[in-house]
Order: structure tokens, then sequence, then C-alpha cells
């Protein structure tokens, strides 16, 4: 086994997931960028926390993950997301994690559901109960490309609840990325139409300035 390993490294050997350096799965210059703090913003009246400031070393580290499927990029988002959680002030309501779903698209080329897969490990080691209740329910266009104005725009009206969802208590969405806000405002705005309580969002990463 040991030496399977070895050949394995030679073969293949580890690189950070943030700069591609041969040696550790993230490595001291990119963990310097990655190191889970607090962040507090808003969209509208919707708070957002957050752990780490978006940046390119953030976005190959949520690639890595999402693209990729790479479980140690998983892990450091995972970490990110339960570091907001435990410091956020929760401790008195009665919380339940909501992911953001991701298109059908995304999903058969990834091969998985990235947020709820994410948000369900969070959920685990969290001790915390989690709804996959949203759903989109129509063609959007990719937001890379777009500003703050026109991803509000591509975004109205694309979430759903999924049938026979009904999801009790106070919502904290999970995403791993907010940028402009249009994802989580419009996934807030749909909940609260039905009459659901959005209490706030978690991300791994936030964009500062929000743009």
């Amino acid at each position: 086994m040991q030496l399977f390993e070895e050949v394995s490294q030679l073969l293949f050997p580890t690189r950070c997931f943030g700069c591609h350096t041969v040696g550790f799965s993230i490595c001291f210059t990119c963990r310097a960028e990655w190191n889970p703090r607090y962040y507090s913003s808003h969209i509208s009246k919707l708070r957002v926390h957050s752990a780490v400031i978006y940046s390119k070393t953030a976005s190959r580290i949520l690639l890595a993950a999402k693209e990729q499927g790479l479980k140690g990029a998983d892990t450091l988002i995972i970490d990110s997301l339960v570091h907001v959680l435990s410091q956020g002030e929760f401790d008195h309501h009665n919380i339940r994690l909501v992911p953001i779903p991701s298109s059908s698209n995304a999903i058969r080329r990834r091969g998985r559901s990235f947020i709820v897969e994410i948000t369900d490990a969070v959920a685990k080691i969290m001790g915390l109960p989690q709804t996959d209740c949203l759903e989109l329910i129509r063609k959007v266009r990719d937001q890379s490309g777009l500003h703050a104005t026109d991803r509000s725009h591509n975004l109205h009206g694309a979430f759903g609840l999924k049938k026979g969802a009904f999801p009790r208590g106070d919502l904290i969405l999970i995403d791993d990325v907010v940028t402009t806000g249009a994802t989580l405002g419009e996934a807030a705005r749909v909940l609260k139409s039905q009459g659901f309580h959005v209490l706030a969002s978690v991300t791994a990463c936030v964009a500062q300035p929000l743009r």
C-alpha cells in the first residue's frame, strides 16, 4: 500500500488547489488567502455571513470543488461554512439549512448537486436539519459575465418550491459565494412570498464590496 501511494505521488503529485504548486493540497501562501474569518454584509434586508474574501485563490478552490469534484477542496468549503455558522449568533433560533440549487445542466455535468452535498455535510457536522426545498423552474443564463442589474433580471422568477416542500423554522440559505447578491436575494424572496421565515444566509466566500 505504501509503495502504491509513493508511486501515485510520483505520477500524480499533490498540487495546491489555489496555485497548483506541487506539494500540499493548499500551500502556505494560498492558506493565507483562504483563512476563514467572519464577514457580515447585507442584501437588502437579508444578512449574509461569510468566511473568506473572494479572490483568485478562492475562485480556484471553488472551481476545484464544483467542476473537478476534488474532495479536499470540498473540505475547505465545508470547514469555512461550519466556521461561520459557529460564529453567527444563531443559538436561540430554530435553524434549518437551505441549499441554493444548481441547474439541471450543472448537475449533469458535475455528476452531483454541489451545494446540496456541501450543505448536507455541514448539517451533519453541526447537528442541524437541512431541507433541499428550492429548485430552478426555468432556464437562466450563465451569471459570470453579467452585472448586478442583469443578474437580478436573469434570476427573477427562476426559483420555486419543490412540490410538497414546507421548510419550517428559521431558514439559513447556503451558497458557495456571494458577489452581487442576486441569487440569494431571489431565493429569499421566493421563500418569504410563501410565508416562510428566512433568517440569514451563510456563504464560504464574499466579494468585497458586493458588486
